[in-house]
């Protein structure tokens, strides 16, 4: 299996990180690799820009008037900050539901300072500061409007989950028997297919038009939505903030627990797909950047003035340099690669 990067501790190489990435177009065809295109692989939260296409088709965001920055965070992995939580509490507001609805699970937020805001004020966790309530209230919203138990509306075998299944395999261009799913960390079905199928789908929908036209709708909606309002999808200090608030003109991406992340290149028919293999998402960025970078995305002045991934030092509690990242990974042409 391919490292990615390593890390040093003085002069040692003190861990070693391996994982996939995989550069494909809308078609499926592999442009550039590096490890196993084809590694079956769980997506994660970064399948919740396709979990949201639902929402927008079974008309409930229509009826209950969903803003644009209500149809981000029901993509988002947020933080748990106030903006996120007040956003996720107007919006089943709209559809006479309430926090206590919601099956993701209680959490503290994902975001230290929210969650020692929280803790210091005395308040217990809530299933609405996790992560992936927002997810879950586009789920509630569309049980509501289209009349289906809202109680179960996480089970595999529900409505909702149904049309998610399905939208997820249109999307990605793939079929069932490439699918495997299991349960989420939030409770409802996570979905796992050849990582190369991921970029597809992410290749696919940064051409809309390539989708009949409810789903080209839909589609376009979800990835402008998440370009122009990307503190809503993540929040403070994340990395989709980051290459949306800087580059949203050019791609649209979005985060999986596990260091999964996924990336469509806008207007270019072109997705990418990174795993890493022992789930060190803090690699994820200077992955994602190298990548960009290498494929002409962002130009070296650009890299450079993300001043906040320039650093790959590693640090100890006195904030003492004493080791470094090493990223060794090169991208190689794949079978429809240059």
């Amino acid at each position: 299996m391919p490292d990615i990067a390593y890390q040093y501790r003085g002069s040692l190489v003190d861990q070693i990180h391996r994982g996939h990435i995989v550069v494909a177009d809308h078609r499926g065809r592999i442009l550039w690799q590096w490890g196993d295109p084809g590694r079956l692989t769980f997506a994660r939260s970064a399948a919740k820009p396709i979990q949201a296409i639902p929402v927008i088709e079974s008309g409930a965001a229509d009826r209950f008037g969903v803003t644009d920055e209500e149809l981000a965070v029901i993509c988002a992995s947020h933080n748990g900050e106030p903006i996120h939580i007040q956003t996720v509490e107007g919006l089943l507001a709209k559809a006479g539901l309430g926090p206590e609805q919601l099956r993701c699970g209680a959490e503290y937020p994902m975001y230290v300072p929210a969650e020692d805001a929280l803790k210091k004020a005395g308040e217990p966790r809530k299933a609405i500061y996790c992560d992936c309530s927002g997810k879950h209230a586009g789920m509630l919203l569309t049980a509501r409007h289209l009349g289906e138990a809202l109680d179960s509306y996480d089970q595999p075998l529900h409505p909702v989950q149904a049309r998610i299944t399905a939208a997820l395999l249109d999307v990605c261009g793939s079929f069932a028997a490439e699918l495997h799913t299991a349960i989420d960390g939030c409770g409802v079905p996570v979905h796992a297919l050849p990582l190369y199928r991921f970029a597809q789908g992410y290749a696919r929908m940064s051409i809309p038009d390539l989708f009949p036209a409810g789903r080209a709708q839909a589609v376009r909606r979800i990835t402008g939505v998440m370009t122009e309002n990307p503190y809503m999808v993540a929040g403070a200090e994340r990395i989709c903030t980051y290459l949306m608030e800087h580059f949203g003109d050019r791609l649209f991406c979005k985060s999986g627990a596990s260091a999964f992340y996924a990336i469509g290149l806008k207007g270019r028919g072109i997705g990418i797909a990174v795993k890493l293999e022992d789930g060190a998402s803090s690699l994820i960025p200077y992955v994602l950047l190298r990548v960009l970078y290498s494929m002409e995305v962002i130009s070296a002045d650009e890299l450079a003035g993300l001043t906040e991934y320039q650093d790959m030092n590693i640090y100890n509690n006195h904030h003492t340099p004493v080791g470094r990242t090493e990223l060794v990974f090169h991208l190689q042409p794949g079978e429809s690669g240059n």
